[in-house]
C-alpha cells in the first residue's frame, strides 16, 4: 500500500500507522475555490486524507469539497498533485474521523465496490437538481439533489428529517438513511430505471 512519507500531508509516525490509507475505488463530486465542479474518482483513503483522480486540477494549499459515495461530504486543501489527480487532507473532527475510520473499514471488509450493482448505481448529477420533497406529515419543502443514483440520492436542504423517516422524492418513496452536513441522504424502496429516473425525482 502506498502512501506519501512526506510531512506535509502525516506529519508524524504515529498519524501514519494512525491514519492507513485503504485502496478504494468511490465516485463522488467535488469543486475548487472557483466554484467549478467536477466528477472524481478516490483512489486511496484514510481518515485524514485522500488521493483522487479528476479533470480539474487545483493548485497546492487551494480547499476542496468533495461528496463522495458511501461518505457523503469532505472538506480539504491540496497538498500535493499527482498523475490526473491531486492529494488532499481531509478536515474532520475526532468522532468524524472515527466514523470514516469505520466506513473505511466496512467498504474495505465488505469490498462493495466490487459488486456488480454499485457499478449499475454510478451516481450522477442531474440536468435540473431541484426538486419538491414531500415529508412523512405531509409537509413540503424544495431541495437540491447533490448526487443520484438508481437506488438513492444526497439531497441540499435547510431542514433534516429524522432518520428512517419516509420521504416522497418526487414520485420516489425514498427512506432517510443518513444525516449529512448540508442535507440527508435518500435510498429509495424500489430500483428506479435509468430511462425514467430523472422524471420521476423532477416530478411536482
Amino acid at each position: 500500500m502506498a502512501f506519501a512519507q512526506t510531512k506535509s500531508i502525516l506529519p508524524s509516525a504515529e498519524e501514519r500507522r494512525r491514519f492507513q490509507r485503504v485502496k478504494v475505488h468511490l465516485l463522488g463530486r467535488y469543486m475548487l475555490p472557483d466554484r467549478r465542479e467536477f466528477p472524481c474518482q478516490v483512489i486511496n483513503m484514510s481518515p485524514g486524507g485522500l488521493a483522487l483522480l479528476g479533470p480539474g486540477i487545483g493548485n497546492v494549499g487551494d480547499r476542496v469539497i468533495a461528496y463522495l459515495d458511501h461518505i457523503g461530504r469532505v472538506e480539504g486543501k491540496v497538498t500535493r498533485i499527482i498523475d490526473n489527480g491531486f492529494a488532499m487532507t481531509v478536515g474532520a473532527t475526532p468522532r468524524k474521523r472515527d466514523k470514516l475510520a469505520a466506513q473505511l473499514t466496512w467498504l474495505a471488509n465488505r469490498d462493495i465496490l466490487n459488486l456488480p450493482e454499485d457499478r449499475r448505481h454510478d451516481r450522477i448529477v442531474p440536468r435540473n437538481p431541484m426538486v419538491l420533497l414531500t415529508l412523512e406529515d405531509g409537509v413540503q419543502m424544495n431541495g437540491r439533489i447533490i448526487d443520484l443514483s438508481l437506488s438513492g440520492a444526497a439531497i441540499a436542504a435547510e431542514k433534516r428529517p429524522p432518520l428512517n423517516s419516509i420521504v416522497m422524492l418526487g414520485r420516489i418513496q425514498s427512506r432517510v438513511v443518513r444525516h449529512l452536513e448540508e442535507g440527508f441522504a435518500l435510498e429509495f424502496f424500489h430500483e428506479q430505471l435509468a430511462e425514467t429516473l430523472e422524471d420521476s425525482v423532477n416530478a411536482r
